[in-house]
Formats: C-alpha cells, structure tokens, sequence
C-alpha cells in the first residue's frame, strides 16, 4: 500500500526513490493506487523516467530469463523444502511437548512466588532459536538447496563457465572480500564446469560446479558467516548434512564456510571434500 504521503498530490516526491514506485514496477499495488501514483508521475519527468527505465529493466530480464521462468521446479529442490519443512514441523512438536511439561513446573513455582516467572517472555525466542538452527547448519542447507536449483540446468547450470575461470576468480574474489581458488578435481574425475554468485545471509556467497564423465555433477558452495559465529577448533572437522536427495559435507575455517554437496554416495563425496580441503 502506498504511504499516505505519496497519496497527497499536493507533497512532493522525496529526495530518494519512494518504495511506491518499485511497487508499481513489480505490479504490487492495488488498481486505484497504482493508478493516483501514475498521475503524480506525470507531473514530475525526472521521476517518470526513472520508472520507465526500471520497468524497461524488468522486461529485459524477465525476456533474458523466460526460460528458467517457464521451467518446472526440480525434484530435487521440492523434496528437500519438503523435508525441510517436516523437520520444522516436528521441531515445533517438541518444542510444545517440552513446554508442557515446562510450564507446569512453572505454574507450581509461580504460586509461590505470586505470577512473578518471565517463561511468557522468553518462550518465543528460544522456538525461535530452534526454528532458526545455528548459522553453520543454515549455511550447510542454503549449500543444499542451491545444488538442488542449479545442478539439473542444462543451458544455464552457471553464470561464468570454466573457459573463463580467471575472471570468474577475480569477480568472485572482489564480491565476496577475499582471495578465492578454485580447488582442481582432475584427479578424481571431476572438471570445473564453472561458477556463480548467490546472496546469503551475511553477503555473498559462490558456488563452483564439478561434473564427471558419467554427468554427475557436484558444488562447491562457500562464504562468510556472521562474526558472532567464529568456529572453534571443533567446528573445523567436516560434518555430514543430508537434505532430501542431496548431501553434503561443511566445515568452517576461521569465519568462512564450505560445503561440498552431491547426489553421490557418501563415501565418494567424502573423498572429494577431502581433496577440496587440502587445496584451500
């Protein structure tokens, strides 16, 4: 919805782009709104050049990318949210048959103490807390979950191919803040098909693709976590992670994390997080 100033035709746009107007561009607003900010649109040409363009920019993309939007979301990406999702369901379970019995221990000690217990006020941050996971198991199924989106593609499974691997080092490097190396895999039977640059919840993240003979194809997702997240010696060792039909090997190094995912036997995707880890 509009903000009540954008409505009144007598103010001003503001210095800065009015989320108003990327609403319009997105086709988010309701008729009669999107309708009274084109008229006030009008009247101001610097304003309605700027939307013009990004509604320009909009198509370009949207005709540069039409095919992905007419591709069916892979298998593989439906059953790990499926998973994903009944592990949430379930973690909510526990934490409702936990807060049961919880609370009626709190109810003896709040007689006692005359309703003085905080357990309203604190119950929603520890569900959250366990909705959320720590940031390396985020990390492990925001790895997952790309390999799922992108290993399927075929005309588009990255953003800069092998053939250009030194750009793709250097861009990547620049974007996520340090230097980045492309681990070799020849050795074992996978060549770097290339590479691309992924949002996160602390910046960007890249994701290196492998692929073998046979056309199997595994990644290499890797990016900062949180500073609060620094690991310990402990939470260097790899960890096993299984979201639906892929899995996946991470570990932290002095802030930055690594995941190697596949649809590949275990044995054959510890190998190759193996290999990875010795050349980084």
């Amino acid at each position: 919805m509009i903000p009540a100033s954008a409505m009144d035709h007598t103010t001003p746009f503001p210095a800065g782009p009015d989320p108003a107007w990327h609403a319009l561009v997105d086709g988010r607003l309701p008729p009669a709104d999107a309708r009274a900010l084109q008229q006030q649109l009008a009247a101001d040409a610097p304003a309605q050049a700027t939307v013009a363009q990004w509604q320009a920019q909009r198509r370009q993309l949207r005709a540069l990318h039409q095919d992905m939007l007419d591709t069916p979301v892979p298998d593989a990406l439906l059953q790990t949210l499926a998973q994903a999702t009944a592990r949430r369901a379930e973690r909510h379970r526990q934490w409702w048959r936990w807060g049961g019995m919880a609370a009626s221990v709190l109810v003896a000690f709040a007689l006692g103490w005359a309703g003085r217990s905080q357990w309203p006020a604190a119950a929603p941050n520890g569900l959250l807390a366990l909705n959320a996971g720590t940031p390396q198991q985020r990390f492990a199924v925001q790895a997952a979950m790309a390999h799922a989106v992108y290993q399927p593609e075929q005309r588009h499974p990255v953003e800069v191919p092998a053939a250009q691997q030194e750009h793709l080092v250097q861009w990547l490097s620049k974007r996520l803040g340090r230097p980045l190396k492309v681990p070799v895999l020849t050795a074992q039977g996978y060549d770097l098909v290339g590479g691309r640059l992924l949002p996160g919840d602390t910046g960007a993240r890249a994701q290196f693709m492998y692929q073998n003979s046979a056309g199997e194809r595994v990644t290499l997702y890797l990016g900062a976590l949180a500073p609060a997240t620094q690991p310990t010696h402990s939470e260097t060792a790899f960890r096993f992670t299984q979201e639906g039909t892929v899995s996946g090997f991470y570990w932290t190094d002095q802030g930055f994390g690594y995941a190697l995912s596949g649809q590949i036997p275990r044995p054959a995707l510890q190998a190759l997080a193996t290999a990875v880890h010795q050349q980084l």
